[in-house]
């Protein structure tokens, strides 16, 4: 009956610190992702991962532009340092070639006034002027000349030392200037290179950084095709358990109605039992339970989630774990938590396969527990279950993440912590 109706559907950022922190971020995220579907979580999980490595890869783009950016300025200082040698190497060698051409100049010059002071010195000269008869005055006007020629010779020769001292000033500057321009060819060519480098680096970075984009979308679109789907197979559990609800709320009713007629007949009948008797009625307990008004465990194992209101991590809103989750291999037998009555077992797209055994009612309450995800049942619809009675087995149906058993409680119609049971 309960299966008769379907369910709905400034400096540049340090790279290493930063993966670090995303890394931790990552790590909470995949704890969180725990209580998510497992497709959902490890499509979230492979977002989130592909995040991080557009972040990181973020991170090392815009540390190599500014890496760039500076290998760019200091070529641009380089170049400008080497234009500056260039020029002043252009300078000293240009003073060089003057200062050659005038040396060789001054010693043109020298070597005329050392000849003209040989010829003056020469002996034949004071007798050429004797000779000709000359007057004394012409023999002092020859000494006079005499003397000018070795002033001349003099001149000259201090002049060529002069400018020999000058060019050697020069080559000396002409040496610093090619040692710097060299330098500056050296730290140019250096800076070219880092700048060829960190631009293909870049360059590297920038098309890592679009191919996570592009990989990221994808992995986002997906994720939310996900999310739609976690979304409607939670509606659809509250769908199922609302319906499950109303149905079994009247069945309590029902249940509990037809208690207290089945103990309002049993305390007329002691009443004329006692009368015929001649002895006071006895007290007429309720319809006796199975063990005290306690369940067993369906299956003896661990418990791996518990019933309560849990945050979704993705959803993003509390919902509410309806049941306990016991931890067990698919094909583990499943056991009736207490005898009583199978009313119905059927497939749900979120619970998987479900069947429900009717309690009765126990302590005043209308009792039904319920085994969801069985890979297979044991008992039929109708059946009459004992306490431990084998009436299906574990498995991973509907909307599961792995082989475990889903136990349900209703307490007079409605979902209750199993363990208030248990």
């Amino acid at each position: 009956m309960l299966a008769a109706v379907p369910a709905a559907q400034a400096d540049p950022p340090d790279p290493a610190a930063k993966k670090k922190q995303l890394d931790a971020e990552l790590g909470k995220s995949k704890t969180e992702l725990a209580e998510a579907s497992d497709q959902l979580g490890k499509s979230v999980a492979s977002y989130n991962q592909a995040q991080v490595r557009f972040e990181a890869v973020q991170v090392r783009y815009a540390a190599a532009q500014g890496r760039l950016a500076a290998a760019k300025a200091a070529d641009v200082v380089a170049a400008s340092k080497l234009a500056a040698a260039e020029r002043a190497l252009r300078g000293a060698v240009a003073d060089v070639e003057e200062g050659e051409r005038q040396i060789a100049e001054k010693r043109a010059l020298a070597g005329r006034a050392v000849r003209s002071a040989y010829q003056q010195q020469n002996s034949l000269v004071g007798l050429s002027i004797a000779l000709r008869g000359a007057s004394p005055a012409d023999v002092a006007t020859g000494i006079q000349v005499q003397r000018n020629v070795f002033g001349i010779q003099s001149n000259a020769l201090a002049n060529l030392n002069n400018a020999q001292a000058q060019l050697a000033s020069k080559r000396v500057k002409v040496a610093a200037a090619e040692k710097a321009a060299a330098a500056a060819r050296a730290e140019s060519a250096k800076t070219v290179k880092q700048v060829t480098e960190l631009t293909k680096q870049v360059a590297a970075d920038k098309a890592e950084a679009d191919a996570i984009r592009i990989e990221k979308l994808t992995l986002y679109k997906r994720a939310e095709r996900e999310k739609n789907s976690e979304q409607a197979q939670y509606n659809a559990l509250l769908a199922e358990r609302n319906r499950v609800e109303q149905l079994l709320i009247a069945r309590a009713r029902a249940e509990k109605a037809a208690a207290e007629r089945r103990k309002a007949a049993r305390e007329k009948a002691e009443r004329e039992k006692a009368r015929r008797e001649g002895r006071p009625p006895r007290q007429i307990p309720d319809d006796p339970d199975d063990g005290g008004g306690r369940l067993s465990r369906p299956v003896d194992t661990y418990i791996t989630s518990p019933f309560g209101m849990r945050f979704h991590p993705i959803l993003h809103y509390w919902k509410l774990h309806d049941g306990t989750d016991f931890g067990a291999g698919c094909g583990t037998p499943i056991r009736a938590a207490a005898s009583g009555r199978v009313t119905d077992r059927y497939y749900n797209g979120g619970y998987g396969n479900r069947i429900f055994i009717s309690h009765g009612v126990i302590g005043g309450h209308s009792v039904t527990s319920v085994y969801n995800h069985l890979s297979r049942y044991k008992a039929r619809v109708g059946e009459r279950v004992t306490r431990g009675e084998i009436i299906g087995y574990v498995g991973t149906t509907g909307y599961s993440t792995g082989c475990h058993l889903h136990f349900m409680v209703y307490q007079d119609g409605r979902v209750v912590n199993p363990m208030k049971w248990l």
